[in-house]
């Protein structure tokens, strides 16, 4: 009889016996029983592939890194100008918010370049493939699809097609038969994933993977699967809107938290090349509780409005509710703009939400939010052609933020005439043809706009 364990299908946390909560991540239910794996002796003089000798840092050649093309724009954007040859790249997302779509796009741009393309799918038969190809317009003869969930058969199909570039759809499906666990475990997303990457550096195959995500949004399986890829991605959307974003959140061959922004088309997704115009979009003027912030997604500025509202409450306890936006970042903002401004919010509902679903974690985006909130108590509009720039400390001071010349430009070209930004970013910014207000405290910002006397 084979001895077992129970494995946390969410952190992969080990135990010799049942736990109902796993004392390493607090999750409920989710330790498995698995099968110990074989210990298997390993002589001391056994040779794991080439020799090698330490090497001088300075001794090591340098290669430049020739890199592919994605026919996306915004995805290559995304990865730091295109596709690394040889490189894992994680791919994770909601369920129907467009990964294989996406994929399948990529699939059809890269075999152009006349490289073959092995989509393997586990999730959908070869038909289904084709008829999503079918309705996205795409049909090329380089693209092979392979419906399996073994990865001795993937192996295979490599060795024979010899594809340039490989799709997994998706890796939680994928099985390896010398262990015992069923597909989706810990321990198979663990070695399917360290067999996948080997296979990508042994023969220079870029490779895709779908992976699926938890009730909490993350990636689903161990975080060893994150760590072992080259690039993780997040496809993010919300519920009953058409635009999709595109994050990196780990990226060893380029910038993190860059951000690509699509929409999604009867025809499949389409580049926003304007996001900042796409996310203002619909904006109303004269409007109270409405700021226009910029905000710094990896190396892009976007121009964000921040729609606040105020409400007399009819309970004991007033509601704050936040959309896009951190609730414990409002709940701070809410108790300096009382404090330090002395404009009163406890007898009210406050709703805050990010227009166009973007999520913000940016502190530079404060005086925009404070603004916005002031703006809905007061029941006074703000300025329309007014961009608010600055981070907000617990004192009510404004304090400066990175990159405000990128920022600037950016509110320049969308046409906004003014801005507010910290007193001390003044010195810093090189020539402008946008006016700009310095303001040092959250007082001297509501007076500027007219919210205090």
């Amino acid at each position: 009889m084979s001895k077992t364990h129970f494995v946390c299908q969410n952190c992969g946390y080990e135990s010799p016996r049942w736990l109902g909560r796993c004392p390493n991540c607090d999750s409920w239910n989710t330790l498995v029983e698995e099968d110990l794996p074989a210990k298997k002796k390993l002589k001391s003089k056994q040779n794991f592939g080439h020799h090698t000798t330490p090497r001088r840092l300075s001794e090591l050649a340098l290669s430049r890194v020739n890199r592919m093309s994605t026919g996306i724009k915004e995805l290559d954007r995304v990865l730091g100008g295109g596709i690394v040859p040889g490189s894992l790249l994680l791919l994770g997302g909601e369920p129907g918010i467009g990964k294989s779509t996406l994929l399948l796009q990529v699939c059809q741009k890269i075999v152009t370049n006349k490289i073959p393309v092995l989509y393997v799918t586990g999730e959908e038969s070869g038909e289904q493939i084709r008829l999503r190809a079918d309705r996205l317009g795409l049909s090329n003869d380089n693209i092979y699809v392979l419906g399996t969930v073994t990865l001795d058969e993937i192996i295979s199909g490599v060795e024979q097609i010899n594809p340039g570039f490989l799709v997994i759809d998706s890796i939680q499906t994928l099985f390896n038969p010398e262990l015992t666990s069923a597909p989706g475990s810990v321990a198979q997303v663990r070695e399917c994933t360290a067999k996948l990457l080997r296979l990508a550096k042994i023969y220079r195959i870029t490779i895709f993977i779908i992976g699926h995500v938890t009730k909490f949004g993350v990636i689903a399986g161990p975080k060893t699967l994150e760590h072992m890829v080259d690039t993780v991605l997040y496809f993010e959307g919300e519920a009953g809107q058409n635009y999709r974003i595109i994050r990196t959140v780990k990226n060893r061959y380029g910038p993190t938290n860059e951000i690509g922004v699509f929409e999604m088309t009867d025809v499949g997704l389409m580049e926003v090349p304007n996001p900042s115009e796409f996310f203002l979009s619909g904006r109303e003027v004269d409007v109270s509780g409405s700021a226009v912030v910029v905000t710094l997604e990896g190396t892009r500025p976007l121009l964000v409005e921040i729609q606040a509202l105020a409400a007399p409450t009819p309970f004991p306890l007033p509601q704050r509710v936040a959309t896009g936006f951190d609730l414990r970042r409002l709940a701070l903002l809410l108790g300096i703009l009382e404090r330090r401004a002395g404009i009163s919010t406890g007898n009210r509902d406050i709703f805050l939400n990010v227009a166009g679903g973007l999520k913000l974690s940016e502190p530079a985006v404060d005086l925009g939010v404070i603004c916005a909130l002031a703006s809905a108590v007061r029941n006074s509009p703000l300025p329309v052609d007014t961009v608010l720039i600055g981070e907000v400390g617990l004192a009510g001071e404004i304090r400066s933020v990175s990159q405000t010349d990128a920022r600037l430009n950016e509110a320049q070209r969308l046409g906004f005439q003014r801005a507010l930004v910290p007193q001390s970013s003044c010195l810093k910014i090189r020539k402008s043809s946008i006016q700009l207000v310095p303001v040092d405290t959250v007082n001297a910002a509501l007076k500027k706009l007219g919210l205090k006397k």
